[in-house]
C-alpha cells in the first residue's frame, strides 16, 4: 500500500465530505429496528447500515463492542462488515481502543494493522493511557502498511475530563502532552501525517493548537450527544481542510431499518457538515 492513509482520508473527505457513520448495533438499536438482540440482528444491521451510506460517507466506524459481546459469531460478522466496505471503498475506522504495554500493543497492531488479519483496517482507535510511547508497535505497523491511527486525546464523555485535563508536573494539561505527542510523530513533508486524534466536539478547545498536528481529527459527539455541525466548524476553525472526520451514529441509525429513510439521514448530515466546515 503505497499511499499512506493520511493522504487517502485527506482525498476521500475531498471528493465525499466529512462524514463517517458510526455502526454501533447495540441492543437498543437492534430493537428499535425490530430485530432480535443475535447475530442474526447484528449482521442485518450492519449490513443496512453500510449499504446505505455508499458513496455519501467517507467511513464507517464499527464499535468493536457491540460486535465483541458475541463472541467469534460477532468478529465474524465484523470481518465481513470490514470486507464489505473495502470492496465498496469505504473507509474503515475500527473504534477499538485499544492500548496497553508495549509488547501486548505489538499483538493488538498485528490484529487491526496487518496485511494477513481479516480484521485489518484503514485505521484504529488507541488509547494512549499507559504512555503515547507504548502504543509505538501500532504506529510502526500502520506507518509500513499505509494505515492510521487515532489517538484518544479529550473524548465526549464528561467523566474522562477529571483525567484528561489533569496537569503534568511540568504545568502541561495530559490532552495537551498527548496532542504534542502525536504532532511529533506527524513531522513530514510529504502530506497529511497518519497519526490522528479523537476529540470530541463537546469539548472545549485545548492549549495546544489544533491547527498544528499535521493530521487528521476524528470527531465525535455530535448529533444524539449534543453538538452540531457549527460546534465542529467553531472547534477546529483554523485546521487544514479535508482533515476533519466527523462520526455520527444514533441521529442516522435511529431512523431505520429502511435504507432509504438511513440514506437520506446520511446525506443530511453530510450536507450539513460540509456547509459547515467549507
Amino acid at each position: 500500500m503505497d499511499e499512506t492513509f493520511g493522504v487517502r482520508l485527506r482525498e476521500r473527505i475531498r471528493a465525499l465530505g466529512p462524514l463517517c457513520v458510526g455502526v454501533d448495533p447495540s441492543r437498543e438499536l437492534l430493537e428499535s429496528w425490530d430485530r432480535g438482540d443475535t447475530v442474526e440482528g447484528m449482521e442485518f444491521f450492519a449490513r443496512a447500515a453500510l449499504e446505505a451510506v455508499v458513496g455519501t460517507a467517507a467511513a464507517i466506524k464499527p464499535q468493536v463492542a457491540f460486535f465483541e459481546r458475541f463472541g467469534s459469531e460477532g468478529y465474524r460478522v465484523l470481518e465481513q462488515l470490514i470486507s464489505d466496505a473495502r470492496d465498496a471503498d469505504v473507509l474503515v475506522v475500527a473504534d477499538a481502543k485499544r492500548g496497553d504495554f508495549a509488547v501486548t500493543n505489538a499483538g493488538y497492531a498485528e490484529a487491526w494493522l496487518a496485511e494477513r488479519s481479516p480484521l485489518r483496517v484503514d485505521a484504529v482507535t488507541a488509547s494512549p493511557y499507559l504512555g503515547v510511547d507504548a502504543l509505538a508497535p501500532l504506529f510502526t505497523l500502520a506507518q509500513e502498511n499505509g494505515r492510521g491511527v487515532f489517538v484518544l486525546v479529550a473524548t465526549s464523555n464528561p467523566e474522562g475530563r477529571v483525567l484528561q485535563r489533569a496537569r503534568t508536573p511540568e504545568g502541561e494539561r495530559v490532552e495537551d502532552l498527548v496532542l504534542r505527542s502525536v504532532a511529533e510523530l506527524n513531522n513530514r513533508n510529504d502530506g497529511l501525517g497518519s497519526f490522528g486524534v479523537v476529540i470530541g466536539a463537546t469539548r472545549d478547545a485545548p492549549e495546544f493548537d489544533l491547527a498544528h498536528l499535521g493530521g487528521p481529527y476524528l470527531v465525535p459527539g455530535v448529533g444524539a450527544q449534543g453538538a452540531s455541525a457549527e460546534d465542529v466548524a467553531r472547534l477546529f476553525t483554523r485546521c487544514p481542510k479535508n482533515t476533519v472526520l466527523v462520526n455520527v451514529a444514533r441521529s442516522i441509525l435511529n431512523v431505520g431499518p429502511e435504507r432509504a429513510a438511513l440514506r437520506d439521514a446520511a446525506r443530511r448530515w453530510r450536507d450539513d457538515l460540509n456547509q459547515a466546515l467549507a
